[in-house]
């Protein structure tokens, strides 16, 4: 079985965007996401599923989603954000997978095609090179 990955989501609507919309928003991307064979899509209304040291109130002005989902779900979900978003009011849609971060919104539909396949492959290799402890060994040294 695969194992499980943390994605955060955190939508942030344009200027004209009030807190009901972007909730609004935000539900709709997570009705999207239920339909790809994610493990869970849940509402953060608090750090949870937030990357370590965001602040807990950035969660009152943006939509917040956390995913749990296999590696191989990762390109589904972010061809579905990044389709979503071209007709939405949305300025951004932060990633954080595990720590990795990509922003999706500030780039033409071909270079945002691009990011996301470099933080693809940078995501999969990544998981590739990460050590398994689980027989007791230590990881070997980090590379430089």
């Amino acid at each position: 079985m695969a194992a499980t990955s943390r994605m955060s989501l955190v939508v942030s609507g344009e200027t004209d965007v009030d807190q009901e919309e972007l909730a609004q928003l935000t539900a709709q991307l997570r009705r999207r996401i239920l339909e790809l064979d994610v493990d869970d899509v849940r509402t953060a209304r608090s750090d949870e599923g937030m990357p370590e040291g965001a602040k807990t109130g950035e969660l009152m002005a943006v939509g917040t989603l956390a995913v749990g989902l296999a590696p191989t779900v990762l390109r589904p979900v972010l061809r579905l954000v990044e389709t979503w978003m071209q007709s939405r009011p949305v300025r951004t849609v932060k990633v954080d997978v595990d720590g990795r971060v990509l922003e999706l919104g500030h780039a033409s539909p071909e270079q945002q095609q691009r990011l996301v396949e470099a933080f693809l492959a940078t995501e999969i290799q990544t998981t590739a090179d990460a050590p398994s402890t689980q027989g007791g060994g230590e990881p070997p040294a980090a590379q430089e």
